[in-house]
């Protein structure tokens, strides 16, 4: 897909942990992840009920609808002040067309308005529409921890919304790199500079709090490994970003951008896309062209492959994506694509307003 074509490479990126947590069925949990080893430490009791009750007023149930990819998505978000300022995964709320939240605290929903994302780092901050007085997380600090350090993982496991999820546990790496795969069943991505943790994260977390024992947030939930299917057997695995680098991210979005990051709404032309392998052949090879696309307005038809963007050579799928974040919907661009009898052809296309993420 474009830079933000319904389907990312043809898929739906919800859960990126080991396991990214995108519920199943729902896309938006944690993606399975092939780590490094690493041996998990017991796991280590913290005061569920104190924990819980600082942690929980600061929290958001995030729904998601992917009208594209006729699916639903369910995660969770962090308050990060009073006006509605979510922090979150991306990939809770990539190829989105409408975002709902309700706040732990209120049991309002309200409309979310995304403010920006970094595919990249996996992170996104977003607005509740008409928010106020919201309690806002107590964050802490990741600088400071360390292997053997007591952490629960809390979110929206399973998507069920309603009291949040806790998973007690220990910090077994920090520092950690893996490879998560999301439960669609589609590609793959490196998440690195992780803090792994022995602990029964589930899809529906993604987005939420990784906490130590005095409640205070010190990671984001990101990932899983594929234990997490086993219910109620103990001995899961998770990842979470670090909470310094994760508010690192959102502060560049609030300055308006950065390397990396993507502001306001996604520009894109209506296809889903994968790496063509044909022949040799290198660009994005076309799967889906939907149904009163720009794409479909210039000729552009499935088994075709888009090699240029304004004179930019395409060579992967990716790129396609990439090149497309730097644009906005309304903005004009020249695509070259060679046809499925082996013509080039080249047209200008208007970028419409495409799904998040």
């Amino acid at each position: 897909m474009d830079a933000k074509l319904p389907l990312r490479h043809g898929r739906r990126l919800l859960t990126l942990l080991a396991a990214l947590l995108l519920v199943p069925g729902l896309l938006a949990g944690p993606a399975h992840a092939t780590p490094a080893a690493a041996g998990p430490l017991p796991l280590a009791p913290l005061d569920r009920s104190a924990v819980l009750g600082q942690v929980t007023p600061g929290l958001v149930d995030i729904n998601t609808t992917l009208n594209y990819q006729s699916a639903v998505g369910a995660g969770t978000g962090i308050v990060l002040d009073a006006g509605g300022e979510v922090l979150t995964n991306n990939h809770v709320i990539e190829g989105a067309t409408s975002i709902t939240a309700t706040s732990l605290a209120n049991g309002r929903t309200y409309p979310v308005d995304v403010i920006g994302y970094d595919r990249t780092n996996d992170i996104a901050l977003v607005r509740l529409r008409g928010a106020s007085d919201l309690p806002v997380a107590a964050l802490g600090t990741s600088s400071s921890i360390a292997v053997g350090d007591e952490i629960a993982a809390i979110g929206n496991a399973g998507g069920a919304g309603g009291a949040p999820s806790f998973s007690p546990g220990n910090i077994t790496q920090v520092g950690a790199s893996v490879r998560a795969s999301d439960e669609s069943g589609g590609g793959s991505r490196e998440l690195t500079d992780l803090i792994r943790v022995a602990a029964d994260v589930r899809p529906g977390d993604s987005g939420g709090p990784l906490v130590n024992a005095a409640g205070q947030v010190i990671g984001v939930n990101v990932a899983a490994t594929l234990t997490y299917r086993m219910g109620n057997v103990r001995g899961g695995e998770g990842f979470a970003i670090p909470i310094d680098r994760a508010l690192g991210v959102a502060n560049a979005i609030r300055s308006g951008g950065g390397a990396g990051v993507h502001m306001g709404d996604t520009a894109f032309i209506g296809v889903g896309i994968a790496d063509a392998k044909d022949g040799g052949n290198t660009g994005a090879v076309v799967r889906q062209v939907l149904p009163g696309a720009p794409a479909g307005g210039i000729g552009i038809a499935s088994g075709d492959v888009i090699v240029g963007v304004d004179g930019v050579t395409i060579n992967t799928a990716t790129d396609l994506s990439n090149v497309m974040d730097a644009h906005r919907p309304g903005d004009t661009i020249v695509l070259n694509w060679i046809d499925r009898e082996g013509t080039p052809q080249n047209a200008s296309v208007v970028l419409g307003a495409g799904p998040v993420g």
